[in-house]
């Protein structure tokens, strides 16, 4: 009965997810005799050395939709990473990572660690900084990444996915900066472990899986809490819990979030592909990567700032600057080009900067 209901839900998700509207460049790598789809997408233009971002697709999708959703090129070209798609194989339930979810004998975990070494060297990648993440069925396997590969990956960040109950047996090979983001109101990915879809326990609760990495990353019991301000009519409450760890560790709950991976626009307060990017990069000057056009994103430096913040509009339009309450502390209206707005008066802490297109930008104020 579990196995009917499996394979009729990864078929609804095939159909759901299998249009797609431009051609990705598709190539092929051999690895156990098989055949394996990737995609890479590099930016215009580089001085070598690149980081690596891998992005792990859900139960039945499909590399091509990706790349039509995430517009993988544009994020490439605005991060200067190189951006891998690798393809999962068709398991019976649709095209599927094996994470430890059933009895595959597919080694997933082998064939990305080999994808990521044959490309470095055609594609002058940085193994120094080699980054995780996916969705659902590529959350689970982001986790299986973290923990078996754990000493070559820099970051995770798996999306509504869970560690499987085989993978809790095995210890992580080593710390590894992690972020977790998962919904509260999941039904298909449950925040408690199970699936109302599924009808069975699909891994460890998130609960669970936060205390399986602060048992690795070397963790004190206490989180920093911080929510994040409610601005955007979504239904939805964005928690993030930082802890103190010998390595990183957060965790982003949202509060009302189901099976979706929201994107940073005018309907919600965060983009978790901003968010990701941002725990990856660390401290540094970052702009929205989530669905916002190129033409309406803008330049913030220096992050942090002890007072004068230099702004680049490619548009003249206005900028408001709120605390983390969402409450507006300032207004500025910017002209196309470099602005030199002055925060001096304003006590130090996390601020927003949103424009009139929707873009935001997380502004750290110092002394």
């Amino acid at each position: 009965m579990k196995t009917r209901r499996f394979i009729g839900i990864a078929f609804l998700f095939v159909m759901l997810l299998s249009s797609s509207s431009s051609f990705a460049q598709i190539q092929n790598f051999e690895w156990q005799d098989v055949q394996r789809e990737y995609l890479v997408r590099t930016p215009a233009q580089s001085d070598g050395s690149l980081p690596v971002l891998y992005f792990l697709h859900g139960l039945g999708d499909n590399i091509t939709r990706l790349d039509n959703e995430f517009h993988f090129q544009q994020i490439a070209d605005q991060l200067g990473w190189a951006i891998v798609v690798p393809q999962a194989l068709n398991e019976g339930y649709g095209t599927m990572w094996n994470a430890g979810l059933t009895a595959s004998t597919t080694n997933d975990s082998g064939f990305l660690m080999a994808l990521l070494d044959s490309l470095v060297e055609p594609y002058q990648l940085n193994l120094d900084s080699v980054f995780f993440t996916g969705f659902s069925m590529g959350g689970f396997m982001t986790h299986r990444m973290a923990i078996e590969h754990g000493d070559r990956i820099t970051a995770c960040a798996p999306v509504s996915g869970l560690i499987t109950s085989p993978m809790a047996n095995h210890t992580a090979v080593a710390p590894v900066r992690m972020l977790h983001i998962h919904g509260t109101a999941d039904p298909v990915v449950g925040y408690d472990g199970g699936s109302q879809y599924f009808g069975y326990q699909l891994g460890l609760s998130v609960d669970n899986i936060i205390k399986y990495w602060k048992n690795a990353n070397g963790c004190t019991d206490d989180p920093q809490i911080d929510t994040l301000p409610n601005l955007q009519n979504d239904g939805l409450r964005f928690v993030c819990y930082t802890y103190d760890c010998d390595t990183e560790l957060q965790h982003i709950k949202v509060i009302g979030g189901t099976h979706t991976w929201y994107h940073s626009d005018d309907q919600y307060d965060i983009g978790y592909f901003t968010e990701i990017v941002k725990f990856f990069r660390g401290n540094g000057t970052i702009t929205a990567v989530d669905n916002v056009p190129e033409a309406n994103r803008l330049k913030v430096y220096p992050n942090p700032t002890s007072g004068l913040l230099k702004i680049e509009a490619s548009e003249a339009t206005f900028v408001k600057v709120m605390d983390l309450q969402g409450r507006v502390v300032a207004e500025f209206q910017l002209k196309q080009g470099v602005n030199d707005i002055d925060l001096e008066t304003l006590p130090e802490g996390m601020y927003l900067l949103k424009s009139g297109q929707g873009n935001v930008n997380k502004i750290l104020k110092t002394r």
